[in-house]
């Protein structure tokens, strides 16, 4: 893990490459999608807050809903999630950077669904059971909104295309992207986070324009001109609004989404014949993954209580039960959970 005060590497091409080498114009999305999630990772390791969830209200005040068929439900979502984190952080530890670069096809999909899937358990043990992941989604963005996430990954976008409000991103508007001729890693937290409310720009205007073109494409749902009764090519400002309404927040959940589009939309393509630096994208990705699910998980322990938490994990094929899933819950779950005011409280308390 690297530290945030480290300068960032340079991301420029290859030694003995002109700037108008083709494979380096080729790598330059690529590159752009590493700095997206090596910002993400470096604010993250910036703000280094993950161990401040214990003094929300809303973390002291969480109990969830617990039936048998709610644990059954978080015993399976939660062995899916740290499954597909183990995947993802074996694949790094070979040390062959074609084997990395091929990887690429199911190292970026394991990271989205192992978050994925630790968000499912979140909600689960809320008593919200749900696979639908727009439904997913839009929970996970109010819950951000409301305060259940640290800062390191509290910040979101809301508002229309071209009048985007990015939120809990202080420094962005003081650090804007420059040009990305030399593509330049973040290498402060200012710049990370402007990088950042790139991401969410970026992100956003995706999920604008799929909902834009999933209404327009549909002869049922297509708005038209009120005159001519055509369907429309161009939204006005209010009909924006309307889409941004329906799509709701964008935030951390929407950005590492982009892993599965573009493992399903052939774009994985780019980055396999790319020239990055595939194991600095991996080990940001496992960094992001670990911080997203460690969030959850001391939510999850804290309504099931950590005993009933260390016995969940005591069920655990021995693969899991010896690896990070154990050492996380030693190192940061338990101590944020087994604190004076939290001895006596009772496993099973139902939420208001």
């Amino acid at each position: 893990m690297h530290s945030p005060t480290d300068q960032a590497p340079l991301a420029t091409a290859p030694t003995g490459a002109l700037p108008h080498d083709e494979n380096w114009r080729r790598s330059i999305p690529a590159q752009v999608f590493l700095n997206h999630f090596f910002a993400m990772d470096y604010h993250i390791q910036h703000q280094n807050d993950l161990l401040d969830v214990a003094k929300f209200p809303v973390f002291q005040q969480f109990y969830g809903r617990h039936t048998d068929d709610t644990r059954r439900a978080l015993e399976k979502l939660l062995l899916n999630s740290w499954s597909a984190e183990y995947a993802l952080r074996i694949t790094p530890v070979v040390n062959d950077e074609q084997y990395l670069q091929s990887s690429l096809h199911w190292t970026f999909p394991q990271a989205y669904y192992s978050a994925l899937f630790s968000a499912r358990a979140f909600l689960a043990v809320q008593g919200v059971n749900v696979s639908n992941e727009e439904i997913i989604r839009k929970r996970i963005g109010n819950m951000v909104v409301r305060g259940y996430y640290p800062a390191s990954i509290g910040y979101y976008a809301l508002g229309p295309i071209n009048s985007y409000r990015i939120q809990r991103l202080p420094m962005a508007k003081r650090f804007a992207v420059p040009g990305r001729s030399e593509l330049l890693l973040p290498s402060r937290a200012g710049s990370a986070q402007a990088e950042l409310a790139q991401f969410l720009k970026t992100t956003r205007d995706q999920r604008v324009r799929a909902l834009r073109n999933a209404i327009q494409n549909n002869p049922k749902t297509a708005l038209r001109s009120p005159k001519t009764g055509e369907i429309l090519q161009k939204f006005s400002v209010e009909q924006y609004k309307q889409l941004a309404k329906q799509i709701g927040y964008t935030t951390y959940f929407d950005m590492l989404s982009r892993l599965r589009i573009s493992s399903t939309n052939r774009e994985i393509e780019r980055f396999v014949d790319s020239e990055i630096d595939v194991k600095l994208f991996h080990q940001s990705l496992v960094n992001i993954v670990s911080h997203v699910n460690s969030v959850h998980e001391a939510y999850i322990a804290k309504s099931l209580g950590m005993m009933a938490y260390r016995q969940l994990v005591a069920k655990l094929p021995s693969y899991l039960q010896e690896s990070f899933v154990r050492e996380r819950m030693n190192t940061i779950i338990a101590p944020m959970l087994e604190q004076p005011q939290q001895d006596d409280e009772p496993a099973y308390r139902m939420a208001a």
